[in-house]
């Protein structure tokens, strides 16, 4: 990893505001969109960019806004990387959106959250907190070849039971199913029932499969190529070099999917999920004048 001070940590406006701490990240997810040639990496995906100065621009700016928000963080770079364990930034920053009563929605894959479980449990009482965690793949010998260096989707249900103890708001990310691997009925359900099982809030699915650019596509075919002989040439053949990449039973998994969310009460459309994450409290209650008796 590398340390670099930075301009500016939020990005966003009209009250919707989201920070990445690092840049790049270690997980090793073999679909990872980040690593897209898009996004212009100037150093190695691995070779973690640390936001050294990034609490000291968070407290600035938090300082000055008028209106509460939620601050969202994890959308391209796990906030809880092996390198928090050490540096703890995302904590740091986790202190300053509490500090000033801000709501926080973290994004991740790691059981490391709940180092923070303290702050996290301490916002959503004062404001609301939100956390996202993605399942893919419900066996854990395949999780652990999709997504090698993070820690597995059964330790990931007990992070969302704990949640749920807590009553810290959940939304899980079913995204992306890889086809041919985990794309099946029976890993759908299995991920579906777990959420059930939590107490999920809503779940965000953007259809069955995956996409792929360029930089990405290339990392994925290599990944096919070690863990899944002859699983590359079948992409090609299907899918030659398309951005979108959707399984063969997208249709029916779907379907699958809509009617459970249905029938056990989960948010599944996206714009509803990320309305409720965005969505910052009003006060509890108006202060009454009773209040001074």
């Amino acid at each position: 990893m590398h340390f670099a001070d930075v301009k500016g940590i939020l990005t966003g406006r009209d009250g919707q505001y989201g920070m990445n701490i690092y840049r790049g990240c270690t997980h090793g997810c073999i679909y990872c969109d980040s690593r897209s040639r898009c996004y212009q990496f100037t150093h190695p995906f691995e070779d973690i960019e640390v936001k050294q100065n990034a609490p000291q621009l968070l407290e600035a700016a938090l300082k000055s806004k008028r209106k509460k928000c939620m601050i969202a963080t994890g959308s391209m770079s796990d906030p809880y990387m092996h390198c928090e364990e050490q540096l703890r930034l995302t904590r740091k920053c986790l202190e300053l959106i509490l500090k000033y009563g801000f709501g926080a929605a973290v994004q991740t894959k790691s059981d490391r959250i709940l180092q923070d479980i303290d702050l996290l449990d301490a916002i959503n009482r004062e404001s609301k907190c939100v956390v996202q965690m993605t399942l893919t793949a419900y066996d854990d010998a395949l999780c652990s070849i999709i997504e090698p260096h993070v820690c597995s989707t059964g330790r990931r249900i007990e992070v969302l039971e704990e949640m749920r103890r807590r009553g810290i708001p959940v939304i899980v990310w079913m995204t992306p199913l890889l086809p041919f691997i985990d794309d099946t009925r029976q890993n759908v359900t299995a991920i579906l029932n777990a959420c059930v099982q939590t107490g999920v809030k809503g779940i965000i699915c953007f259809g069955m499969g995956l996409t792929l650019r360029e930089g990405s596509r290339e990392y994925y075919y290599a990944a096919l190529d070690r863990h899944f002989p002859g699983m590359k040439e079948a992409y090609i053949q299907r899918y030659q070099n398309a951005y979108e990449i959707p399984s063969p039973d997208a249709a029916g998994l779907m379907k699958l999917f809509r009617m459970f969310c249905e029938e056990h009460g989960i948010m599944y459309q996206p714009k509803e999920c990320f309305a409720f994450i965005r969505q910052f409290p009003e006060k509890y209650r108006q202060i009454s004048l009773f209040d001074f008796a």
